[in-house]
């Protein structure tokens, strides 16, 4: 089976030409009668916009290029949410490139933070953590500069990847819902963030947080993911810029479709929610909407547990990059490329045209 940043390239180029067809015998008639308009020559319009599409799909289809790697002796960073998924397998990765990996558990007695500690290592040390609590936040940050080899050298890297997702319409889903979701995947990075910043602008670091292919673009039932990932995004696009001077860089990891890699989502979840949403929604919302609407909405949900990308390598190569590259780069895509198909055309066409093609 071809890799994915083949598949990926074969299918930008498919679509290149496909575009190249439409557009090439519409677009240079009406660009060259706009040029006329505005006194330019005909044939300087057309070369030029032969050149940027080029250029273009140079940009987007190319391989990534090597940007020097930094040394991994002597550097420690911290990981939030390593009881499952992603974090578990970036804390065991992240060891085994020979870094000293702090792994943030919800559960310091469940099965990640079991499995973390099986492997009997100095240089891997599991850290309870509540991203909702101040409290534990601020232990950890203890924990973290009493573990330090020299902690005013500060640390090389905060992750944060600690998040919770959820799904429903915004009629059924109750004003704690949003709150719950926005206090863990977005006052949670934030939380964190601030509190190990200090020791991130010693070692001139790298801050990664985990956003989503959702906190770009949005989409139905799912707003209250939505607006807690956005956020995320907001919020790292603001501190990169105040980072700039201290040498830190900062980037974004935003994943696609991965819910069977990770279990982010079951057939079981969808029953306990769909239950939940439907016994909390106001009798006029249920009477409104009605079961078949609602139930139509659920089978949906079901469906996408069977959906997406089996395995989490692509997400961990991206953030494995992001902390280990000299140069970064801002945002990282790890996607299906009919995803990030969807999110160019949903963050760079017109309203009107995406909803159209989408909704």
């Amino acid at each position: 089976m071809a890799s994915l940043p083949m598949v990926r390239v074969a299918l930008l180029i498919a679509f290149s030409v496909f575009l190249t067809l439409i557009l090439g015998f519409g677009l240079p008639s009406v660009l060259n009668l706009f040029a006329r308009c505005c006194g330019f020559p005909e044939a300087s319009v057309t070369e030029s916009i032969v050149l940027l599409y080029a250029l273009f799909v140079l940009y987007v289809a190319m391989p990534r290029l090597p940007r020097g790697t930094v040394k991994v002796e002597g550097k420690a960073l911290f990981i939030t949410g390593c009881d499952t998924g992603f974090g578990l397998s970036l804390a065991k990765r992240f060891h085994k490139l020979g870094f000293t990996v702090f792994a943030g558990c919800l559960f310091k007695d469940g099965e990640g933070a079991k499995e973390l500690e099986s492997l009997h290592s100095e240089k891997l040390k599991v850290v309870q953590l509540d991203v909702c609590s101040e409290e534990q936040v601020s232990q950890a940050v203890q924990f973290v500069t009493a573990n330090l080899d020299d902690p005013e050298k500060g640390l090389w890297a905060v992750v944060n990847n600690a998040g919770i997702s959820i799904f429903g319409e915004v009629e059924f889903t109750t004003m704690d819902t949003y709150k719950q979701i926005s206090e863990v995947n977005l006052w949670g990075t934030i939380r964190v963030t601030k509190a190990f910043l200090p020791l991130i602008r010693r070692a001139k670091g790298r801050v990664v947080n985990i956003a989503s292919m959702y906190g770009r673009m949005g989409n139905a039932l799912r707003s209250p993911y939505c607006v807690s990932k956005y956020g995320v995004e907001c919020f790292s696009d603001c501190l990169r810029y105040e980072m700039k001077v201290w040498g830190v860089k900062v980037s974004v990891v935003e994943p696609g479709n991965f819910i069977v890699a990770t279990g982010i989502l079951t057939r079981d979840m969808v029953t306990t929610t769909a239950e939940k949403l439907w016994k909390e929604a106001p009798p006029g919302v249920q009477e409104d909407y009605g079961k078949a609407h609602f139930e139509q909405c659920m089978a949906l949900m079901r469906s996408y547990c069977n959906s997406g990308q089996r395995e989490v390598e692509p997400v961990l190569d991206d953030i494995t990059d992001a902390i280990t590259s000299k140069r970064p780069y801002t945002r990282y895509n790890p996607m299906e490329p009919h995803w990030w198909i969807r999110m160019q055309i949903m963050t760079h066409l017109p309203a009107a045209i995406s909803d159209r093609l989408y909704f």
